[in-house]
């Protein structure tokens, strides 16, 4: 059974960091793209970063550029999500997903993954 586990949320204040983890289990995707999506309250689920499969390429969304830093471990079949300076618009459920995706343009599409974790959340306050 394929499962990806998201961890690492939590309450932080406005300007604090977390860093998401990101587990996976029952096969590897040591050659599927990772990505880190976020949905709050009422909004549609959003891109934030994304991790190709090597972790040569990264893609952000621009309203987490510079604060966000995507990384992957493939022996541990774990992606990571290390958000600083956080604003209480970073304020969300957090998912993990993983797609066999090889060109940009698709890296910051939902549909475009094949598996997703149950998400974590994080809340940012002011």
């Amino acid at each position: 059974q394929v499962q990806l586990v998201e961890s690492g949320g939590g309450l932080v204040q406005s300007g604090g960091s977390l860093r998401l983890s990101c587990a996976a289990s029952g096969r590897t995707f040591s050659s599927f793209a990772r990505g880190w999506f976020r949905q709050a309250p009422g909004k549609e689920r959003e891109f934030v970063a994304a991790i190709n499969w090597s972790g040569g390429n990264t893609y952000y969304a621009d309203s987490v550029k510079s604060r966000f830093t995507i990384s992957r471990d493939n022996a541990k079949n774990t992606v990571y999500l290390q958000m600083n300076s956080l604003k209480p618009e970073d304020t969300a459920v957090y998912y993990c997903a993983a797609g066999w995706i090889t060109i940009p343009q698709a890296m910051g599409v939902t549909t475009q993954y094949d598996f997703w974790g149950q998400g974590t959340q994080v809340t940012v306050s002011s």
